[in-house]
């Protein structure tokens, strides 16, 4: 077949399966299996697919069909304009999440040598885009996962930056490590609902969505134990989960710990991240 036909083919199966955006997932899947750009593809519509390229492109259309997102079959999501690898070990990062690390670099720039921690951290993007965009400051990456690690260890050198990896449930083994800054998308949705999430999240690491049963648990904990690993005026940050800004807000307020509390909305309008400081 040719390109044309392949994705007219491949958008239609899509399509009947309720995937968003098909033409442009066909052509995202092609372009990393022919390893051309979708200008050429755009171009060159009369061209003839080889046969081993052509058998991927089907095999991974039938997979997004089913529900497997297409980042775990190209390996690939961009997040504040850098690329990072992922396997379905790793949560995908997201634009929301984008809204927690500007918020955090505009915090840095009276401090871009700041040690920063990034608290289960996954693939390694929210400390990475740290480490990019200021490259004084002294960042770790901490989570329990060790398959998580070798991929943020992976991504760190795909971006080219220098950041301290460590294997830690929380902060068990950073018990003598203080910072100035700690950031965190935890896992925050409640137990109950993970099973009535679209499909493709259904596919993500559970170990990275499951918050417990009200979807605070991580909260609860980070909180309880942040302040001991913070400099004086050092900054807690977290996303969090749409209906959950109350909720966090009380337990920081309810921990004593913690001061200038404040939150900020995503694009979409949805309470996204909540920052404060340690007294």
């Amino acid at each position: 077949m040719n390109i044309e036909e392949l994705i007219k083919t491949g958008s239609k199966i899509l399509s009947e399966n309720n995937i968003e955006n098909p033409i442009n997932v066909c052509r995202i899947l092609l372009t990393k299996f022919m390893n051309k750009s979708k200008e050429y593809l755009i171009i060159h519509t009369e061209k003839i697919v080889d046969k081993d390229i052509e058998k991927k492109y089907v095999e991974g259309i039938n997979k997004i069909a089913k529900g497997c997102p297409l980042q775990y079959i190209i390996h690939i999501q961009e997040f504040m304009k850098l690329n990072f690898y992922v396997n379905k070990s790793v949560l995908i990062p997201r634009q929301d999440t984008e809204i927690l690390v500007e918020e955090v670099l505009n915090l840095m720039k009276k401090k871009p040598s700041s040690k920063v921690l990034d608290l289960c951290t996954g693939s390694g993007a929210i400390g990475i885009s740290i480490a990019k965009y200021f490259p004084g400051a002294k960042v770790t990456l901490s989570d329990i996962s060790n398959v998580a690690l070798k991929i943020a260890e992976k991504n760190a050198i795909n971006n080219n930056v220098n950041v301290e990896i460590i294997k830690s449930n929380l902060f068990k083994n950073l018990q003598d490590t203080k910072f100035d800054l700690i950031v965190s998308n935890p896992p925050y949705i409640e137990t109950d609902v993970i099973s009535t999430l679209d499909v493709q999240v259904q596919k993500e690491p559970i170990i990275a969505l499951d918050g417990g049963k009200d979807g605070l648990d991580f909260y609860k904990k980070i909180i309880k134990e942040a302040y001991k690993h913070l400099n004086k005026n050092g900054i807690l940050a977290f996303e969090i989960g749409y209906n959950q800004k109350e909720k966090v807000i009380n337990l920081l307020e309810e921990a004593q710990v913690y001061n200038d509390i404040y939150s900020k909305k995503d694009l979409s309008g949805n309470d996204r991240i909540i920052v404060c400081k340690y007294r």
